[in-house]
């Protein structure tokens, strides 16, 4: 873990921890343009011979859609304890999403027009749901679970395979019990350019949702334009902010669960008192000693953990927002206050009782959050994004009329003389 101690002065040091926006590797944007290109082509004959290439899936094209017997079989397989879970989880995040979901509204204009706006749902979405070191079963419940809040009624479902040709069970009892209407087996970028363009197997979609590594990141932002996109979610991070009365143990534990995510995943320390620094490290210490993934955890630990001191909540508060964490967890005597002062979060968790992976599991809002910066520009998912707006006028005569001079200037000062006939006409 690399410390920083930045009580002194906000230097040029921190500029490197601080900077993290996502800019395209250029190696990476070549690789995905080139699968792309070979998707839109040559439709599934490319997601086959890609699926064999990066994931060892020899797959025939009509292997590519995930059957009702499959789906049964995993709900068969899977623990009732496990389903229970599943269940516990979708209830508190659908609850989340029906209380922000947007709804129609209308009212009258100065001039006595009705305007207002529709919010209806997007008619076909596609998720990206990862699986390479593990099945995130979670983002299923954060995803297709918002989509089916929304009424979306055709949600499509990608995630790689390997060479078993089979989803993980659990994967699929999750995609089933959310909503999921259609599940491919389909990873990478080719996914991606699959439900952008469309193939003989997979119907094109209009916007897709969903986090992936660089490759699946990347081919999101290279179709943007032609379909809409949520975000561009990568690596998970965490920031916590503690003083003294923080316990190391569960510090150190939180951190570690975020750097579980292995590869370019971030854990941050601002510690407020150089004991809680030591105190800490010597717990990851210890507890990394007994954890599955600890190849993933030393990777992280070793390239992306950080620790910066500060020297006051107020200076912690102003690292935050410049560094703008995927997930912030806030461990000290005055977490409201601090947080008061922090804009760019993706989410915020308060007090020592509040762990990160509550908001990975069960919380209610959706893990799909801004990393790498984005948080100064992006909120995290939710339900109104699987949502398509549309504003609706409606003039009677009376309105019209009210209206009429005011549409006659500013038809004559853009030299638009049409657009003040097409007023004016009405009353001659």
């Amino acid at each position: 873990m690399k410390i920083f101690d930045l009580r002194a002065d906000l230097s040029a040091q921190s500029e490197r921890i601080l900077n993290r926006r996502y800019l395209p590797d250029p190696k990476i944007t070549s690789q995905v343009a080139t699968i792309l290109t070979e998707v839109r082509q040559r439709r599934d004959d490319a997601l086959i011979e890609f699926a064999k290439r990066f994931d060892r899936a020899d797959l025939q094209p009509v292997e590519l859609a995930v059957t009702k017997e499959e789906i049964e079989r995993a709900m068969a397989e899977v623990d009732p304890v496990f389903v229970e879970a599943l269940l516990a989880a979708g209830a508190n995040i659908r609850d989340f999403a029906s209380a922000s979901k947007r709804t129609h509204w209308k009212a009258n204009n100065a001039q006595g027009a009705v305007v207002g706006e529709r919010f209806d749902p997007i008619g076909r979405i596609g998720i990206y749901v990862p699986a390479g070191s593990a099945p995130l079963v979670s983002t299923v419940v954060m995803t297709v679970s918002l989509a089916k809040v929304a009424g979306v009624p055709e949600i499509v479902v990608t995630t790689p395979v390997g060479a078993t040709k089979t989803v993980n069970s659990g994967l699929l009892a999750a995609l089933c019990l959310a909503g999921a209407t259609e599940i491919y087996k389909v990873g990478g970028a080719q996914a991606i350019a699959a439900m952008a363009f469309g193939t003989e197997t997979i119907r094109p979609v209009y916007k897709i949702f969903g986090p992936g590594n660089p490759y699946v990141t990347e081919a999101k932002r290279q179709v943007f334009g032609f379909v809409a996109i949520d975000l561009m979610p990568g690596p998970s991070e965490i920031l916590i902010i503690a003083d003294d009365s923080a316990e190391p143990r569960w510090i150190a534990a939180d951190l570690l669960a975020q750097a579980e995510h292995g590869h370019g995943s971030v854990i941050c320390l601002i510690a407020l008192s150089d004991d809680i620094v030591e105190r800490v490290r010597a717990e990851i210490t210890i507890q990394i000693e007994s954890l599955k993934r600890k190849t993933h955890l030393d990777e992280v630990l070793e390239k992306n953990a950080i620790c910066v001191l500060a020297r006051s909540e107020e200076q912690a508060a102003r690292i935050a927002n410049e560094f703008a964490p995927e997930h912030l967890s806030l461990m000290t005597r005055n977490n409201d206050q601090i947080a008061s002062s922090i804009n760019t979060a993706g989410a915020i968790f308060f007090g020592n009782f509040s762990p990160v992976v509550t908001g990975d599991f069960v919380a209610g809002p959706s893990h799909v959050l801004p990393t790498g910066g984005a948080g100064k520009s992006f909120g995290g998912l939710t339900v109104d994004q699987f949502q398509r707006r549309t504003s609706f006028i409606r003039y009677d005569r009376d309105a019209l009329e009210k209206s009429a001079s005011i549409v006659s200037q500013f038809g004559a000062i853009e030299q638009l003389d049409a657009h003040g006939r097409s007023v004016a006409i009405r009353f001659e």
